[in-house]
């Protein structure tokens, strides 16, 4: 099954659909992941404070796939900003992960209070000079931490991967993203079963009308935004379902009635509060 592919600023493609590590304990990192390249993901996200690298890279040894067939993510932590730190950050991710590069690499969080993000930034267009990593890009960012890096730095993030589900729809950020060419990928696309999304009526009846689940009805809405999205999960069996949502496609108003449910309904941490 073909995962479509969005083209980003930098020229390099990313598949839309990836799979996403967030607390997935280190130790069974190696055999979550194999299950999940088994299934047909080929992106993965990772981050140096998952403290599970390692386990993504013996995934992707062992799997046997080309390197090129492969786009691995992970992030700079926010202990590690700053230009030498940052410069350190990459190459101990990239000995974790067994590879010389990664597609892309992101400032996790913006920690607007120690006010690194931007020294930060410049380093993160060294590295990508340097071809440790293809593209590089940010987290967590809002409107004001976009508009600095922006202002300062030369290269523009080629995306920005912030808390994005149904209830939590980030239209601003998302208009601006598009405005300035950067990619928005969605972290906690299910919304971290905070909330009872699945028990929506506008999920609901989608997924009934196309034999599908709620899950894949809320996937299939990010990948008909435009959307980059991973979710997670540690069942083999979860994993391939949330693979499996590119043979139907919601309707204009399937799509409106989950428009509809945006209630600014944060779930996890906001970005100004994270230092």
């Amino acid at each position: 099954m073909s995962v479509p592919t969005i083209t980003l600023n930098s020229g390099h493609e990313i598949p839309q659909l990836g799979f996403g590590v967030f607390k997935v304990d280190p130790e069974q990192t190696e055999r979550i992941v194999t299950d999940a390249l088994e299934a047909g993901y080929r992106h993965i996200d990772t981050a140096a404070i998952y403290g599970n690298e390692a386990g993504v890279g013996a995934a992707i040894e062992k799997s046997g796939i080309p390197r090129d067939e492969l786009f691995i993510t992970t992030k700079l932590w926010n202990s590690d900003q700053g230009t030498q730190s940052a410069f350190d950050a990459i190459d101990l991710s990239l000995e974790k992960l067994g590879l010389e590069y990664v597609d892309l690499y992101l400032i996790h969080w913006p920690t607007a209070q120690r006010d690194l993000y931007l020294e930060s930034w410049l380093a993160l267009e060294q590295i990508a000079a340097d071809g440790k990593s293809r593209s590089i890009g940010v987290s967590n960012f809002q409107v004001p931490h976009l508009e600095k890096v922006l202002a300062g730095g030369s290269v523009v993030p080629a995306v920005n991967q912030i808390e994005l589900h149904p209830a939590f729809q980030q239209r601003p950020i998302r208009e601006f993203a598009a405005g300035h060419g950067i990619h928005i990928e969605a972290w906690g696309p299910l919304g971290q079963g905070k909330y009872d999304l699945f028990g929506e009526t506008a999920l609901t009846a989608a997924a009934e009308a196309h034999g599908k689940s709620p899950a894949q009805v809320a996937i299939r809405w990010h990948l008909q935004n435009g959307i980059i999205v991973f979710p997670k999960s540690n069942s083999a069996e979860r994993i391939a379902q949330n693979f499996d949502v590119f043979d139907f496609e919601l309707s204009a108003d399937e799509l409106a009635a989950i428009d509809a449910l945006d209630a600014g309904k944060r779930v996890g941490a906001n970005p100004d509060e994270v230092n």
